[in-house]
């Protein structure tokens, strides 16, 4: 093929040479202001145009050019000319011989259907940044040429087209290309980093409680995200009694999951003080500024008591609980809910919603309901409608929910999600938990009823003969303590699971009992002590009608 037959359509090259042309200034009109050009440069007898670039032979400039190009015509893409350049880096191209064959390089880097569509549509297209074979790394721009008769004379026939080709112009980008792979394995390792960070600071096992199934899914974002703060937690409180929460700390990065980790720790040293949950949210809330006073977070903070067969709860900012009934009504706890954690002045309110048995909660973050193009309220009544239908084990829930939000691993921000059931327990299994509760009328012959009341019950329960004495034990001190310091009214309730023993007493008084030790010649102040001394656990809490609880636990016996 003869190479002077082509010529590359760039879009204004035509205009800007025929503007050159008109506008060439000749040598006998300079004025005398003008400045001559350098002799050595330009001799007298040959002065300069501003054409000459274009007069210079095509060759000459592309063999000249660093970058690599390559003409190719026809729909084989047959090799019309290489550059130096190309040569270099690829090797020697024989002239004539179909691109699929001469040319391995472009077609290992998927350069060959882009040809196609170059020929076919006659616009240019560019490939960014692609490593060779030669280890280099380059942005190919593909260009529409044809011969100059054909593309003045419009042809665009069959025969026309086939005498089309393309010019293929490849940029060395190796120093860029480098330093953008070294920008993303370093914002790769931070994210490694972050989401280990954010893994190790949520439970690595969740508590399982005996009245609840609990299970729970952490997904991070995708690795175009940053990692967040999300997280959640589940504290056994003692009593039967479960602490759950969930949160999100707004931001990204390692910043978020670090203060994520101080205020999950800080929430767990609260739960142990047995607080009512809106008292938790108003610790945490001085915290969280202590922390970052740029930070802030969201979070819910829940106890379930099997004895009320309720979730109380107390809302920072956060999304509303779910919950679903044994059938299979979703009910939303929308109220109340105050402001984030870490914008102080404002106090916290608990709530109250139902979960007995055969219930199911779903406590979340807002990457599970949370879209762009998609209003929060459309996403949270999504995942109602899921949760109506969502069946199966706790964890067999929390997949489903996350399958049907459409969460996958390229998902645009994390999500925490925590599934909690309330077994309806029936048969044999139901057997292992009972309930038995007295009212204490009356004075001191309250404590002689206490006794033979809890007698009979451990009994009935078939208990072993130890278990059954120091549970008659614990509960005659625990009635005297409160008949002898408590105001009416007071209860007696006993409580067994399938793995422990429940003795709790209620009365009117909010004073909290403390351990303490008691002298020689006291005559009081030993009954918590024995109570701490024969039962696994003990402890004491408020109310929130007024009034105190005092409870402890036994452990029942394996096999």
């Amino acid at each position: 093929m003869n190479f002077t037959r082509w010529s590359a359509r760039l879009p204004g090259t035509q205009r800007r040479a025929a503007a050159r042309t008109e506008t060439a200034v000749p040598t006998d009109r300079r004025g005398e202001g003008s400045v001559p050009a350098a002799r050595a440069e330009h001799p007298a007898d040959r002065p300069l145009s501003v054409t000459a670039v274009d007069e210079l032979p095509a060759r000459d400039v592309l063999d000249r050019v660093p970058a690599l190009v390559a003409l190719v015509h026809g729909p084989d893409h047959r090799i019309a000319y290489v550059n130096d350049a190309y040569t270099a880096a690829f090797g020697a191209r024989a002239p004539g011989a179909p691109a699929r064959e001469a040319l391995p390089e472009l077609a290992e880097l998927g350069l060959l259907p882009l040809l196609d569509q170059v020929l076919r549509s006659g616009k240019s297209r560019t490939l960014k940044s692609r490593k060779a074979v030669d280890g280099r790394s380059y942005t190919f721009t593909c260009t529409p040429v044809a011969e100059t008769g054909a593309a003045d004379g419009g042809d665009t026939d069959r025969a026309g087209r086939a005498d089309r080709g393309v010019l293929v112009f490849a940029t060395d980008v190796t120093d860029h290309a480098e330093a953008a792979e070294r920008l993303r394995a370093s914002e790769r390792r931070q994210r490694e980093t972050a989401v280990t960070l954010q893994r190790s600071l949520l439970p690595q096992e969740l508590e399982q409680p005996d009245d609840l199934r609990i299970a729970a899914t952490y997904q991070p974002g995708g690795t175009e995200a940053a990692v967040g703060g999300d997280w959640y937690d589940v504290i056994t409180l003692g009593g039967g009694r479960t602490a759950l929460v969930i949160g999100d700390v707004m931001g990204r990065g390692v910043r978020a999951a670090a203060v994520m980790g101080q205020l999950r720790t800080a929430v767990r040293a609260y739960a142990r003080l047995d607080l009512p949950p809106h008292e938790v949210l108003q610790l945490l809330d001085g915290l969280a500024i202590e922390i970052d006073a740029n930070q802030i977070a969201t979070c819910v903070y829940a106890v379930h008591d099997p004895n009320e067969g309720s979730l109380v709860y107390a809302s920072a900012g956060h999304l509303p609980i779910l919950v679903r009934d044994e059938n299979g009504r979703v009910s939303r706890a929308d109220e109340p809910t105050g402001p984030p954690l870490g914008t102080g002045g404002w106090m916290h309110a608990s709530g109250s919603i139902a979960l007995g048995p055969g219930s199911t909660a779903v406590l979340y973050t807002d990457g599970l309901v949370e879209r762009r193009d998609e209003d929060l309220d459309e996403g949270i009544a999504s995942l109602e409608h899921a949760l109506a239908g969502a069946t199966g084990t706790p964890q067999v829930v929390c997949d489903r929910l996350v399958r049907s939000a459409g969460v996958t691993a390229d998902h645009d921000d994390d999500v925490a999600v925590l599934v909690l059931q309330h077994p309806a327990r029936t048969g044999p299994e139901g057997e292992l938990f009972r309930n038995a509760a007295l009212e204490l009328l009356g004075g001191v012959e309250a404590a002689p009823r206490a006794r033979a009341f809890a007698s009979g019950v451990l009994t009935s329960w078939r208990f072993p003969a130890e278990l059954h004495d120091l549970g008659v034990l614990a509960t005659s001190e625990l009635v005297a303590n409160s008949l002898q310091h408590g105001t009416p009214p007071m209860r007696l309730r006993l409580r067994r699971t399938d793995r422990r023993l429940i003795i709790e007493v209620t009365d009117g008084d909010d004073h909290l009992p403390r351990r303490r030790r008691a002298e020689p010649g006291d005559e009081s102040g030993r009954g918590i002590a024995i109570v701490a001394t024969i039962a696994s656990h003990w402890g004491s809490r408020r109310t929130p009608g007024g009034g105190k609880a005092v409870w402890c636990e036994f452990l029942l016996p394996k096999g």
